[in-house]
């Protein structure tokens, strides 16, 4: 089978890459034609997207709905997009998260979302495209199968190559080499991604009648930033999973030299973020209110999101930041307050229902904690609310319950694992 001598570690390596490769089933990119190797199906794909797409909202500060216009117009450019590409029965869905970074994301199966904090960077619809038309590039081509695959492929050679030669004086480097190419091969994968991203979201854009030098300037836009001195954290997780480069700039300036020109839809762009643009002084003053709760200055954080929450009275983040403060000042029953009315606002917030339900727990209301307790946990899953309903089921004299959550938070570690293997030690009788 491997007519060359090679040494043990290196034939066992080859032996492996042959028995992957030869048993993997092959797949046909939608865009670029080509058969890649795939672990994931496209109905698995589909499912995971659709499983993952709410929590992931949930942890990214949950749907922006001060203004739901806004939402809908975003997802009416996208659909318009989505239909145009390569894979337009996939089930996309577009949502705009309340979030001041500048990102957006696309998962597996069509699922995508841009951040409150990247439409004020946008200037128009045609640049609205551009990020849309590229993340669903990145859901068409299946590029999270491909990601999926790769790194299955990468963690079950090395695994595999690592028991081989664990023997024998090569284990240790060979190891440490595989992982560096690893490493190399990932990011060499990202950055043909977002090439490939770039072009056809082009593509999809002209198609729809933008005009494609939008996504130069996105471009641009996005290098000036990375290459400022002034880089704020709201940027990071876009250039984390986005990383802008002038190789982009160049090859999209080539691309867009090659199209026909389209609509910049400028006017319209301003109306559907009008809402944003008003309110981003007072999004500005809850930033710094959680700054100084973070940094212990409640007085100071309430004063801040007091101004935040006069300026724009409709935003539950605002009522729900307010109630983490006094949360921290333990004053309970205006925590309460804060909770209920960001609750009514926005209920289907995870975090403002477990601060509803911590603050209800305090006051001894338990039967109304539970509820909002268990809601947030069904949102997202999060260790301080099994805590917490651990609590509730103390109170409500059921052991064997509490345990269970208690046993299940202490697998989680940090501060709060810790406190609670020591109630599961109390019930236990250790």
């Amino acid at each position: 089978m491997f007519p060359i001598q090679l040494a043990a570690p290196y034939r066992v390596l080859a032996l492996i890459t042959y028995i992957i490769v030869s048993c993997t089933a092959c797949a046909v990119n939608p865009v670029t034609g080509k058969n890649e190797l795939s672990l994931v199906s496209s109905s698995q794909e589909i499912a995971m997207g659709q499983k993952n797409y709410s929590p992931y909202q949930q942890q990214q500060g949950g749907v922006y709905n001060v203004d739901p216009e806004l939402g809908l117009y975003v997802a009416n450019v996208g659909r318009k997009l989505a239909q145009l590409s390569h894979s337009p029965n996939l089930p996309y869905e577009f949502v705009v998260l309340n979030n001041d970074g500048a990102n957006a994301w696309a998962l597996p199966g069509g699922k995508i979302a841009v951040n409150r904090g990247l439409l004020l960077l946008l200037d128009d619809e045609a640049q609205l495209a551009a990020v849309l038309g590229h993340e669903i590039v990145h859901a068409a081509a299946r590029h999270g199968a491909q990601q999926m695959t790769k790194a299955t492929l990468i963690s079950s050679s090395i695994a595999l190559l690592g028991a081989a030669t664990k023997d024998t004086s090569y284990g240790s480097i060979l190891s440490q080499g595989t992982q560096l190419g690893a490493g190399a091969w990932q990011a060499k994968h990202g950055r043909e991604h977002e090439l490939q991203s770039d072009a056809h979201g082009m593509d999809y854009m002209v198609n729809a009648g933008y005009d494609p030098y939008a996504a130069v300037e996105l471009q641009e836009t996005f290098v000036k930033l990375s290459e400022s001195r002034a880089q704020s954290n709201w940027l990071q997780g876009l250039f984390a999973s986005h990383p802008p480069s002038q190789e982009r700039v160049d090859k999209n300036r080539q691309k867009a030299s090659q199209l026909s020109g389209g609509v910049r839809n400028h006017s319209a762009y301003q109306r559907a973020t009008a809402q944003i643009r008003k309110d981003k002084s007072a999004y500005e003053l809850s930033t710094q209110a959680l700054k100084q709760a973070t940094e212990g200055n409640h007085d100071s954080a309430l004063r801040l999101i007091d101004r935040a929450i006069a300026a724009q009275d409709e935003e539950a983040l605002f009522h729900t930041q307010k109630g983490v403060i006094l949360l921290a000042q333990k004053n309970y029953q205006a925590a309460e307050s804060a909770f209920t009315q960001a609750s009514r606002l926005y209920p289907e917030y995870f975090k403002t229902q477990l601060g509803l339900g911590i603050a209800q727990l305090e006051q001894g209301k338990t039967r109304e904690a539970k509820t909002h307790l268990q809601l947030s946990l069904d949102l997202l899953p999060t260790p301080n609310a099994a805590y917490q309903l651990g609590e509730v089921a103390i109170r409500e004299g059921n052991q064997s319950l509490a345990a269970q959550y208690f046993s299940q938070v202490a697998q989680s570690g940090g501060e709060l694992g810790a406190k609670a293997q020591q109630r599961l030690n109390q019930i236990q009788g250790q």
